[in-house]
């Protein structure tokens, strides 16, 4: 008999608690049993077990964040390891199921390794695995950042400003990409394609020159100093440059209808390789269909974001 644990891990993303209901209500489907652990692998680490029924599920599917609540993913030592062995054992848990970015596959591929089953979602609002198309909560925060940055549009057209919006996205550009292709931002600079003062200055004296005042400049988090970027716009071109950082807020919500279904198709085929005694595995999407990707090949070229860097310049020159 099986017995399923699911945990998210990382940073919360919403459609987190979709993928939570779809996972349990397709393991119910199959007279399984779940349990849920809080806090990520902290939670196995430290036997934070609790079994998750249908009335866990209600009312979720709608609402940002994880009811399972979430942590880091840790490196795992071997000691960590050796407990989390202890406490499926004690549970009763003979496979996994992991929502959660890049790193917390990277802890679930050593849980793997020590003999139990382990299936990955790909959540994380970033969108920076690279394997699949989409991973859960991208689609939302694109649309959160919409709606600020077309809130920011509205008092820059009127005061004719030019604002520098920081987006979330570290170390892959896919949110400032995506937002600025659906949103028009004039200018942007992420880590696959990042501009200096003097290009972005270039531009903005271009589209000044063409008596465009109101401009818009998105950039990844971390990857500018936004203060001296406004500093330096400011002195080589003569303007007021106003700045906004969204932070935590993109982030947050209900989720998207895009967000919700892909959910739902990830954790349902999570229990279709459990079922299919599948293991050391993640599904994602491309081109629409489901796919999985063994945890060591996960690391492929992204020809979607390719297709999308290729677009924009397009749509920007």
């Amino acid at each position: 008999m099986m017995k399923i644990g699911i945990l998210t891990s990382g940073e919360d993303a919403p459609g987190m608690n979709t993928a939570i209901s779809a996972v349990v209500k397709a393991a119910n489907y199959h007279n399984i049993d779940v349990m849920g652990v809080n806090y990520g692998y902290n939670g196995l680490i430290e036997g934070s077990i609790y079994p998750l029924t249908a009335s866990d599920l209600e009312n979720i599917t709608d609402s940002g964040g994880t009811i399972l609540k979430t942590s880091r993913s840790t490196e795992l030592s071997e000691t960590e390891k050796m407990k989390i062995q202890d406490t499926l054992e004690k549970s009763g848990i003979n496979a996994l199921v992991i929502i959660g970015d890049d790193k917390s596959f990277e802890a679930a591929r050593k849980i793997q390794q020590q003999g139990i089953k382990v299936i990955g979602i790909p959540a994380t609002v970033e969108n920076d695995i690279v394997y699949t198309d989409y991973s859960i909560g991208f689609d939302t925060t694109v649309n959160t950042i919409l709606e600020c940055i077309h809130k920011i549009k509205d008092t820059s057209f009127s005061h004719d400003k030019t604002t520098i919006v920081e987006v979330m996205g570290r170390h892959c550009g896919d949110l400032a990409l995506f937002s600025a292709l659906a949103g028009g931002g004039e200018i942007i600079s992420t880590p696959e394609r990042k501009l200096d003062l003097d290009s972005i200055c270039s531009t903005l004296a271009m589209r000044i020159n063409d008596g465009k005042r109101n401009n818009m400049i998105i950039v990844t988090e971390e990857l500018h100093d936004i203060q001296e970027l406004q500093k330096g716009i400011e002195e080589r071109l003569n303007i007021s440059v106003r700045t906004s950082t969204l932070g935590f807020l993109q982030r947050g919500g209900n989720p998207s209808a895009f967000d919700r279904v892909l959910a739902s198709r990830l954790g349902i085929a999570a229990i279709e390789l459990l079922m299919d005694k599948q293991t050391g595995k993640a599904v994602g999407i491309k081109g629409n269909k489901i796919i999985d990707v063994d945890f060591d090949k996960l690391n492929i070229e992204n020809g979607n974001k390719l297709e999308s860097y290729r677009l924009l310049e397009t749509l920007l020159d």
